[in-house]
């Protein structure tokens, strides 16, 4: 199986919003990526209630201080670009209106010609909940209604529904995803959001997982969707790879995806080993610039290829 590599677009402080995007789009569709992803963060509080993914004490990296609106960069690339998938790694989804989303991504989707792919979790911020006026405690109950607004704005129509947030009467809701629906990844990770994935999902999104967990949790969730009535194989593997390039090999402990490209290589094939379909490899935190993103992204495909995968 050949690895499909995909490419985190530039949203923070050190890039341009849009030449920046535009021009590192352009350059993953020329050099062979699969496809382009965006990451959601919405705010860094002063004095966090949590710490970062919900480890107390633990300290926001600066580079969250000022990430780009997820959609506006996706419709950005969308428009310089023909054949790279449009994804999203992912967007939190119970922080935005669930027919207002529904709405946008059905629309970048119909204008990108069926490019979209929405990678949704809850997150693990509450404040970032709290500027959004979303209860975390509810957090997947509302994540269940986005999933169920999408497949309703989605379908022929007309669309109906009534939730917690939503309330749509019978109506027709327009333009549609080009394919009839938009691919569904879901972050997942404990029993409930597994079952979740395996019952309405089209593939899991893990993040700064480590590859024996991915390989287990992998083999559950194809256990799962199997006692679901569902076909295994029709679900994918995405991995998101916070990438950082060294001029030499580290030693040590190091973190995945960080250190030589070799290094880099190396931890891709394991990922594959473990049942990685697609990596995403994000380079943008660890470079200076466009400059340099785009020269660590041509290395990066290169070296993948050149390794087989």
């Amino acid at each position: 199986m050949t690895l499909r590599l995909g490419l985190g677009l530039p949203q923070m402080k050190q890039y341009g919003a849009s030449h920046d995007v535009t021009a590192v789009a352009r350059e993953a569709e020329e050099c062979g990526f699969d496809s382009v992803w965006v990451f959601e963060r919405t705010l860094v509080p002063d004095e966090p209630v949590d710490g970062m993914y919900r480890v107390p004490g633990r300290p926001w990296p600066e580079t969250f201080r000022h990430v780009a609106d997820p959609l506006v960069t996706l419709a950005l690339a969308a428009a310089v670009t023909e054949r790279v998938r449009l994804g999203t790694s992912v967007l939190v989804a119970p922080l935005h209106a669930p027919f207002d989303l529904a709405r946008t991504l059905g629309s970048l989707d119909a204008a990108s010609g069926g490019r979209m792919v929405a990678g949704f979790g809850t997150g693990w911020s509450r404040d970032e909940y709290a500027a959004a006026g979303v209860d975390f405690s509810r957090r997947g109950e509302l994540l269940d209604e986005v999933l169920d607004v999408c497949e309703t704005v989605w379908g022929p129509g007309p669309s109906a529904y009534e939730g917690v947030r939503t309330r749509i009467p019978a109506s027709d809701v327009g333009p549609k995803p080009a394919a009839g629906r938009v691919p569904v990844l879901l972050a997942a990770s404990n029993d409930r959001t597994l079952d979740r994935l395996a019952r309405r999902a089209d593939g899991w999104l893990p993040s700064l997982t480590p590859h024996p967990v991915v390989a287990s949790t992998w083999a559950k969730i194809r256990e799962l969707a199997e006692s679901h009535g569902r076909d295994p194989d029709s679900l994918t593997l995405v991995q998101r790879c916070s990438a950082r390039i060294t001029p030499k090999p580290m030693g040590g402990d190091r973190r995945p995806h960080q250190g030589s490209v070799g290094q880099i290589v190396e931890d891709l094939a394991e990922g594959v080993a473990a049942g990685v379909q697609e990596a995403i490899v994000d380079v943008q935190a660890g470079s200076r610039d466009v400059a340099e993103l785009l020269d660590s992204a041509r290395e990066l495909y290169a070296a993948v290829r050149e390794a087989g995968m």
